[in-house]
């Protein structure tokens, strides 16, 4: 069962522990490239705060972003600001979503994110979470996959499988890090491959931040996986 409070706890952690780091930077090297394509580290930090917003929307009934491209719009504004206008941007916006999470509300409902994703209420911490943490390790600067919490990466991991579990462009794959298994893509009474390697690793390639070159593969080739 999701606990909703503990992942809410776990976001807060997380956000302070970004915090921390970001305040390290000066203004110069928030504006250098990130490890996403096109998005300085001030696109990164203005993501987050923006995330931030939209997820408060979500718990409260609104659509997560009036469209893509305001979103996308949003993040262009706001990425070439100060330094720590940003991250006082990102204190703030994670303080709206925290008292939108303290609110009393009905944790097993219904809520619509977006392109028509649905999900539990009580699973959006824990995506907030996620995007706590997968977007510090796209800063760069010295926080990385294997940094995350145990917790965390399991979760994650558990999480990205659910998500290309049937896919048909993903083929039937068994993944392990030598301790917990996995099965994901296509329904087949065998797999078409077996992907091992560490949780971090596994991890990486599932989100798209590590192209799997790490990983042990038997069979097939490893796969490219979709968009998430």
């Amino acid at each position: 069962m999701i606990d909703h409070a503990h992942d809410l706890a776990s976001v807060r952690d997380a956000t302070e522990r970004l915090l921390t780091a970001a305040a390290a930077l000066d203004n110069a090297s928030a504006a250098k490239p990130s490890r996403l394509p096109g998005w300085s580290r001030n696109h990164v930090l203005a993501h987050v705060a923006r995330n931030a917003d939209a997820l408060v929307n979500v718990l409260e009934g609104r659509p997560m972003y009036a469209t893509a491209s305001v979103r996308d719009a949003d993040i262009e504004r706001d990425a070439p600001r100060p330094l720590d206008v940003q991250l006082a941007d990102v204190r703030d916006s994670a303080a709206g979503f925290q008292a939108a999470g303290a609110a009393p509300a009905d944790w097993s409902r219904t809520v619509e994110l977006r392109n028509g994703i649905v999900d539990s209420a009580s699973r959006i911490p824990f995506r907030r979470w996620a995007e706590v943490e997968l977007h510090h390790v796209d800063l760069g600067i010295g926080y990385e996959l294997e940094n995350l919490p145990e917790e965390f990466t399991r979760r994650e991991t558990d999480f990205l499988v659910e998500r290309f579990d049937g896919h048909p462009d993903v083929p039937s794959i068994h993944l392990t890090d030598g301790t917990h298994a996995w099965s994901t893509g296509r329904s087949a009474e065998k797999p078409d491959i077996t992907v091992t390697g560490s949780p971090s690793d596994l991890l990486g390639w599932l989100c798209g931040r590590r192209d799997g070159s790490g990983l042990t593969v038997d069979g097939d080739s490893l796969p490219t996986l979709p968009p998430l």
